[in-house]
């Protein structure tokens, strides 16, 4: 059983479904410690942005997963949207439900998400996760 829910009615065209997966599949690898899946995944300029402000590179991010900083164990992503520029890269907006612990606080936060994505030799990967 997978720990990533994704809860919507809309229908999604084809590669807006590979969008999603590939956030969903991210997901899995937070909840999982998946190091190998997490540097695949993300570009080596990606950057996340706390809800609290904060900005993390790669690196520390996925330092931060590894060593129980931040632990990940259920998501579930409400009604995406996938929104296109005109450079043919895609942003997924999403309410995301994250059960974590994170700096030591357990809890169960909605963040509004907003994840920039880049597709480079076929497959999609992200470079900006907002929330």
């Amino acid at each position: 059983m997978s720990d990533v829910e994704l809860i919507s009615k809309k229908s999604f065209s084809d590669v807006d479904s590979e969008i999603i997966d590939r956030f969903m599949e991210f997901q899995q690898a937070l909840i999982d410690k998946d190091e190998a899946k997490l540097n695949e995944i993300l570009t080596e300029k990606y950057e996340l942005i706390h809800m609290s402000g904060k900005k993390q590179t790669k690196q520390e991010f996925i330092g931060e997963i590894m060593d129980g900083t931040l632990n990940y164990y259920k998501s579930e992503i409400i009604d995406p949207t996938i929104l296109w520029d005109d450079d043919e890269r895609p942003t997924l907006i999403a309410d995301v439900t994250l059960t974590a612990k994170v700096y030591g606080m357990n809890g169960k936060w909605t963040l509004d998400t907003t994840v920039d994505f880049e597709k480079i030799d076929g497959k999609w990967y992200f470079s900006k996760w907002d929330n």
